[in-house]
């Protein structure tokens, strides 16, 4: 089934996001300015991953599961993402868990170190920051602070490693895609008018907005193992687990770690099973497992709306922002330099009068990284609900309240505020969505390729 999506989702706010990073946590009433820095606590040691809880009784996990073109994969490491998931979702924390979900995690296991392999052979290199920008990006989708998912982890006694290397590995092959196997992929003009000509005679219809787990099957014998695998991850997602978070860990295509995001997409972009299926989905839920060319598809349908038309409220922003010296991490206990920076909040809301003031303080104030300016933004997907409320309720050039975040203190006033239709499919729109259509074609390719060559001793009862 071809992933088929626009990136990001249209009105994601790219500049707002820059700038405040969605993380506003509380208004300034919350923050008590008048109150003695706390000292820091001695931190208490986090439980070593490879100590299992009376709750998780493992097998012998030193044995070998497989091994990978001489990379050997453990029973340690399929328990380690067997408990990474179960956290996830909500699955007890016990032995039957590792039974029902081991063979498919060993499957996406190898596949992940033949990733790896190959991108190492490319010389690509992941970056620490690479991965801790992912892992906030997952929290993010997940409304987690930062820092909650490996506090998490932590106290479930799985390391962090072991999301780690899993992001790495999704890193590293998305880089190798782009860098080495992109220059295949050939978009033409042809290409874009001919999508083009095809959306004008869609206008009016529906099209839907769409989250997909994908599961993988290299091969038809194991295509039982991949359907209780689907069962699994299905019955956890309508018990409440969080679809982002899931899709981050055990989905297999190039958008997992946005959280399985696939944007708006037309039925006649879907695979004709997974397009049926959609037709006849309420908002918000979640599909059963569909068998499509290469493995499984769940997909979660998050909204729909009519194709070319679709009205929304934007607004145009100017923002002053504050910084903290150090991350915020008790409201109740700020830093000297904390109640420094909410004074100074303060100040430029009540001396602040219109737009054009509030551009000249916050060019005179912000940091590289947080935009005087961050573009247009469609209020409908702001969060949280009640900064939502505040961008579309409050008076044109009177500036908010301070608004705090981990990171610092933002002052913005709403400049504009207009009615739009946001629903129309640009040109880069409808190029973006085919290069990202063609690189998913290629990795599967590029899989099969790797699994044909590579040499992989599977241990059935581990050695």
């Amino acid at each position: 089934m071809p992933t088929l999506r626009h990136g990001r989702v249209r009105g994601s706010l790219p500049g707002l996001a820059g700038a405040l990073a969605l993380m506003l946590v509380l208004p300034a009433a919350h923050f008590a300015d008048a109150a003695p820095a706390k000292p820091p606590e001695t931190p208490t040691a986090a439980k070593p991953a490879e100590t299992p809880t009376p709750a998780q009784p493992l097998a012998d996990t030193s044995r070998i599961a497989a091994v990978v073109n001489g990379d050997v994969i453990s029973q340690a490491d399929i328990a380690n993402r067997a408990r990474l998931f179960a956290i996830s979702t909500g699955l007890p924390l016990a032995s039957d868990v590792i039974d029902r979900l081991g063979p498919q995690i060993l499957r996406q296991l190898v596949d992940e170190r033949l990733r790896v392999q190959e991108a190492q052979r490319r010389k690509i290199v992941i970056q620490d920051a690479q991965i801790a920008a992912a892992i906030k990006e997952i929290e993010s989708r997940n409304n987690m602070p930062p820092g909650a998912l490996r506090a998490k982890l932590a106290a479930d006694g799985v390391s962090a490693r072991t999301l780690i290397d899993q992001i790495r590995a999704q890193l590293a092959w998305s880089q190798m895609l782009r860098e080495v196997v992109s220059d295949r992929i050939n978009v033409s003009d042809a290409d874009v008018a001919a999508q083009q000509k095809l959306v004008a005679q869609q206008i009016g219809q529906t099209e839907y907005h769409l989250a997909e787990i994908f599961i993988p099957v290299d091969d038809p014998a194991n295509s039982g193992d991949a359907q209780r695998f689907a069962d699994t991850v299905i019955a956890e997602l309508r018990a409440g687990a969080a679809f982002p978070l899931v899709a981050a860990q055990f989905s297999q295509t190039q958008s997992a770690l946005e959280g399985g995001a696939l944007g708006w997409v037309q039925t006649n972009q879907l695979d004709p099973a997974v397009a049926r299926i959609v037709t006849q989905m309420p908002v918000g839920a979640v599909s059963s497992a569909v068998r499509v060319p290469g493995g499984f598809s769940i997909v979660s349908l998050q909204a729909k709306r009519e194709i070319g038309n679709q009205v929304s409220t934007v607004v145009t922003l100017r923002q002053a922002f504050v910084a903290f010296a150090t991350p915020l991490a008790d409201p109740q206990h700020p830093t000297d330099q904390q109640r420094t920076a909410l004074a100074k909040a303060r100040a430029i809301e009540s001396s602040v009068h219109g737009c054009d003031q509030m551009e000249a303080t916050a060019k005179a104030n912000n940091t590289p990284n947080h935009p005087v300016d961050p573009g247009e933004v469609r209020v409908d997907g702001v969060n949280p609900p009640a900064f939502r409320q505040l961008l579309e309720t409050i008076p044109l050039g009177k500036p908010t309240e301070p608004l705090i975040s981990r990171d610092g203190i933002a002052v913005i006033a709403v400049c504009t505020r207009e009615q739009k239709n946001v629903g129309e499919i640009t040109p880069q729109d409808i190029q973006h969505r085919l290069v990202e259509e063609r690189i998913e074609m290629l990795s599967r390719q590029t899989m099969r390729d790797l699994r044909r060559k590579a040499t992989i001793d599977m241990r059935d009862h581990g050695v």
